[in-house]
This record gives structure tokens, sequence and C-alpha cells, in this order.
């Protein structure tokens, strides 16, 4: 089945949906139409389902196997969570970076240009007044993620080059930037009480206060994308700009809010690490963006675009948080982890490719 473009193009009937629910009104917007629409353009259900099962099959498999007492801890369930929130945090930017057909590569430098921002505003502070120059630092990280996410948009949009090679090149100049601000050198002196209180602290003694960060702001992204009509119109412009553009959709405006998102969401994660670790680190996070979109790109997220959810980025960044652990806890070498995530990757996204050919020739 397919549907027609304002210029009469076959489009699939995914797409036509998107577009449809990215248009609709106020009153479309609360009825069973929108939900049935939502659905046929996400494909969200079938590939969320499918990413649970894979995962607690890895999940079970190692509470059996591992030495009592051992993977089910609650000191490794804590540890799996606080590896895996960073992974959730940007993964989750990444999904709306992926779902408009783009990437983002400069992830990781964002997120050191980001923590060099905060660590210089709060390093040498003691307890008086530390409030407020702390509330000052964690808006300037997530401001100066924001600013070059805006960069990186606008480039996109602007020049039309590909997401790929801007972001590539973007991040190489952020980096650098950071490290000629910091001359290379790692920025210390973060008071101990910030980790004491945030980075190592707990909400009641129970939960740390850096999950808890990633689990409303993912939240929050999560309603947005599913329920609301900017979600909907990512899902239109991904699945086809050029008919959402025609639906009077301003493609470049959302295009460039995603990029802003997606380096606030490095702030967010740099002011975390920042109070976590008490160090501002200029050589490290290389692979944070490879982690992000592995993370999307496990939960269903398409690359092609138009297609993936939260739902399925929240198990996509736990999975490999459980191999790493639990490949330590059965005595594995935890370097058959890379191999594990890796075999994950190519079939997620080998599944997603099969899926868009079935499609074509439908």
């Amino acid at each position: 089945m397919s549907a027609h473009d304002t210029a009469g193009t076959p489009v699939p009937a995914e797409t036509a949906a998107a577009v449809d629910v990215a248009s609709a009104d106020d009153g479309d917007l609360r009825g069973s139409r929108l939900r049935a629409l939502v659905a046929v353009a996400t494909g969200r259900r079938a590939s969320s389902l499918g990413i649970l099962v894979l995962f607690l099959v890895i999940f079970v498999t190692f509470a059996v196997t591992a030495p009592a007492g051992t993977f089910l801890a609650r000191s490794n369930i804590e540890a799996m969570a606080l590896s895996a929130s960073q992974v959730l945090l940007l993964g989750a930017g990444m999904t709306y970076v992926l779902i408009v057909a783009g990437i983002d590569l400069s992830v990781g430098a964002m997120l050191v240009f980001a923590a060099v921002t905060a660590a210089k505003i709060v390093a040498g502070y003691d307890d008086a007044g530390l409030l407020a120059v702390v509330l000052v630092a964690a808006a300037a990280a997530v401001a100066a993620g924001m600013l070059w996410g805006v960069v990186n948009g606008l480039l996109i949009v602007r020049t039309g080059i590909p997401a790929f090679i801007g972001t590539l090149g973007t991040s190489t100049v952020i980096l650098g930037l950071a490290q000629v601000w910091t001359g290379g050198i790692n920025v210390s002196g973060v008071p101990i009480r910030l980790q004491e209180v945030f980075g190592i602290g707990k909400l009641g003694g129970q939960v740390p206060y850096p999950v808890i960060v990633t689990v409303v702001i993912v939240a929050v992204l999560w309603v947005v994308l599913a329920k609301t009509r900017y979600g909907m119109r990512l899902y239109a412009i991904g699945a086809n700009p050029e008919a959402a553009r025609r639906s009077g959709i301003n493609v470049g405006g959302y295009i460039v809010s995603v990029y802003a998102l997606m380096g606030a969401l490095a702030g967010v994660a740099a002011f975390v690490d920042v109070s976590r670790f008490t160090t501002a680190t200029v050589s490290g996070y290389t692979s944070t963006a490879l982690n992000a979109i592995t993370a999307a790109a496990i939960g269903g997220t398409s690359f092609w675009g138009g297609r993936g959810s939260i739902g399925g980025t929240v198990i996509g960044s736990l999975v490999p948080a459980t191999l790493t652990s639990g490949f330590v806890v059965v005595g594995f070498q935890p370097f058959w982890q890379n191999v594990a995530v890796g075999s994950v990757l190519v079939l997620a996204v080998s599944l997603d490719q099969a899926r868009r050919r079935r499609l074509a020739g439908s």
C-alpha cells in the first residue's frame, strides 16, 4: 500500500502516515487515529519488543550462570545503572538526531568542551557560596553544548554538508579549542563537596543522583517524541523531508533544534562527569559518539530516518552495560563485550535494512 506526496510521487504508507500526523490539527492529536498512525509511522512496538526480549535473555543468562551474590548484587546493579546512564542520556539525544536522518560525531568533543567550561567555573571554590557557583557552572555547561549543537545544525542546514562530514569536522575543531583553552591539561580542583553531595550522592541513600537526572530527562524526551506534534514532525522529516516541507513544516528549523538538543544533553553529561570525578578530562570520550549511536541503533532507531523510539534506546543502552558486567563476573575477558555489542549492532542495522527493502517492494 502506498500514498502520493503533493507532486504525485509514490511514498510508503508509513511516510504518508508520519506526514499526516505531523500536519494534524489539535483534535486529531487526541484521537485514536493519531495513535494508529504513530504506530505505523515508527514501528516502535515491534522493534522495542524484540530488543527487550534480547536484553532479558542476556540478563537472565548472566543471572543464572554468574556465581551467587555477584551479578545480582546491589552494588553490581548500581554500577550497571551508572554505566548505562551516560550512554542512555546521549543515546536519547542521538535518537532524535537519527530520526531526522542525521548523525552527530561531535558528541564526545562537545562533552569535553562543556566539562572544561564547568570545571573552570567551579574549580577552587569552597563550601561558601558553592551552590550558586555550581548552578552557574551547570548552566554554562549546558549552554556551551547547546551552542555547539546549534553550530552543527546550521552548518548542515545552510551548507548542505552531509551530517557525517560536518560533525566530524566540528568534532576536531571543538576538541582542539578545548585543548587550546586548557593547554592540553586536565582541569582539576573541583570541590570534593560537589562530588560527595551530587556526583556520588544518593537520594535517600538508595539511588544515585546521576541516575535520577538521567531518568527524569529521558522520561521527558520520551513523552515529547511519542506524544507531541513536535515529535511527530521529526518522524515526518526523517521519513520524507520534501513531503514534510510541502506540508508546511520548517524542516531546517527542526533539524537545527535536534542538534541543539544533542549539544545540551552533552552539556548535562559533562556536568555529571565533572561532579563524579572532580576533573574535566580533555583526552577522553573518544568513543562517546559511537556508544550513543550504538545504543540508539540497537534499540531499533533507523540510520535512514523516520523510525525509532526512546523506549528502544533505553534497552539499547542497557545491553552494553549488562554484557560488560556479566562477562566480568562469569570470568570472561571483558573485551568480549566489544565483540558481542558489535555483533548485535550489525544485526540490528541489517534487520532495519531488510525492513526497508520490504517496504520499498510493497
